[in-house]
């Protein structure tokens, strides 16, 4: 498989289309954080609060990338019930996030587990990553098992011809 295969090509291919979602989630993950530290450092807007908003600029941003670029078919027909699908699986990404937030946030910042290396006030972003990295993998294979697992009729060749070439592509 070509470098135009792995980046440009559509694919149902799951091994590629992780490799494109880690850009994908980064890219929405920078759309969050921004949005989540400036409401609450510049703005002084409740951390959750913030976070809600952060997250939905994230979601947008994952789901025009990820219809175009990572999943090539999806189970539903209607876009507005697959961004509804789309969406609830992201809820329960930000149910995750909220509550290691609110923890990093609260109970964890009142016994200062850092000491002075993490300032107390800055504790909710050490919850904000924690929940990144469980939220990434929930998301990518809740959305492909779920949402984006549609086989096309001839798909079995084209993933077996797509497999061998990415471990041809490994191999050399």
């Amino acid at each position: 498989m070509n470098t135009k295969n792995i980046l440009v090509n559509k694919t149902n291919n799951t091994a590629v289309q992780f490799f494109r979602y880690i850009f994908v989630g980064g890219g929405a993950t920078v759309v969050q954080y921004l949005i989540l530290i400036a409401l609450k450092e510049a703005f002084g807007v409740n951390v959750n609060l913030a976070n809600a908003v952060g997250f939905i600029g994230g979601l947008i941003t994952n789901y025009i990338i990820s219809k175009y670029w990572v999943f090539d078919k999806s189970t539903l027909n209607n876009k507005a019930a697959e961004f509804t699908a789309f969406a609830l699986i992201g809820v329960v990404g930000l149910g995750i996030n909220q509550g290691l937030i609110w923890l990093f946030d609260n109970p964890l910042a009142d016994k200062k587990i850092f000491g002075s290396v993490i300032p107390a006030r800055f504790y909710y972003l050490v919850g904000q990553v924690i929940a990144t990295g469980i939220t990434f993998f929930w998301n990518f294979f809740a959305r492909k098992l779920l949402l984006y697992n549609k086989k096309a009729e001839d798909g079995d060749n084209v993933n077996k011809s797509e497999n061998s070439d990415i471990k041809e592509t490994i191999h050399n």
